[in-house]
């Protein structure tokens, strides 16, 4: 496969300025939980910072449904596989916006990470109950991802996660994420990636 044809087939993926690496996304208009999130006065997807900006750029939005729509080709985890594997930094974030679809969604994901060892994987998500009922069918994390489960309230605890970690979003200053003192850029913190680091918190924007 070639590297046009694996970009064709997947919609291709992001490059977040702030990140160390390149990311994927889909839609923040396809999100489950966070749709219903939205109209919640106090949640984090309250005002969605992927909901407005360069976001809703049309070429931004035809990209991003592309990504979705792409989800059930066959070729799709070759395909990701192949993108991800051409990065020359070991960092990759899923969902920098919207996120999972369905446990299906899920298990392609994890079989692009299998297939991907020397990459460290972040996904976040709000989609508990998908990743609960992947595991509860006997559903492997594979050890190179953190899944990292997002409270839906600013200022609210840490989601109860069965063992894996969390991130929350705070407005009292005592966020742990670095990078809105170093010029909105991770720098060197790789925390989100760290499944050591039980909980990240960041400052809403």
């Amino acid at each position: 496969m070639l590297v046009r044809e694996a970009s064709a087939i997947t919609g291709g993926l992001s490059n977040p300025g702030k990140m160390p690496g390149t990311a994927y996304n889909t839609s923040a208009q396809d999100c489950r939980v966070g749709t219903r999130l939205r109209d919640v006065k106090g949640s984090v997807c309250d005002g969605c910072y992927a909901m407005k900006g360069r976001y809703l750029f049309p070429t931004v939005q035809a990209a991003l449904q592309r990504r979705l729509d792409a989800l059930d080709h066959p070729q799709w985890v070759d395909a990701m596989v192949l993108l991800i594997s051409r990065q020359t930094v070991p960092w990759f974030r899923w969902h920098d916006s919207g996120d999972l679809q369905s446990i299906k969604h899920l298990q392609r994901i994890v079989e692009v990470i299998n297939r991907t060892p020397d990459i460290a994987h972040w996904l976040p998500t709000r989609e508990y109950k998908l990743v609960t009922d992947y595991r509860r069918a006997g559903g492997v994390i594979p050890a190179n991802v953190v899944i990292r489960l997002s409270a839906h309230m600013v200022d609210g605890p840490p989601p109860e996660a069965y063992g894996l970690p969390t991130s929350t979003v705070v407005t009292d200053g005592s966020h742990t994420c670095p990078a809105s003192t170093q010029g909105n850029n991770c720098g060197d913190c790789r925390d989100c990636w760290n499944p050591l680091v039980k909980n990240v918190s960041y400052p809403k924007h």
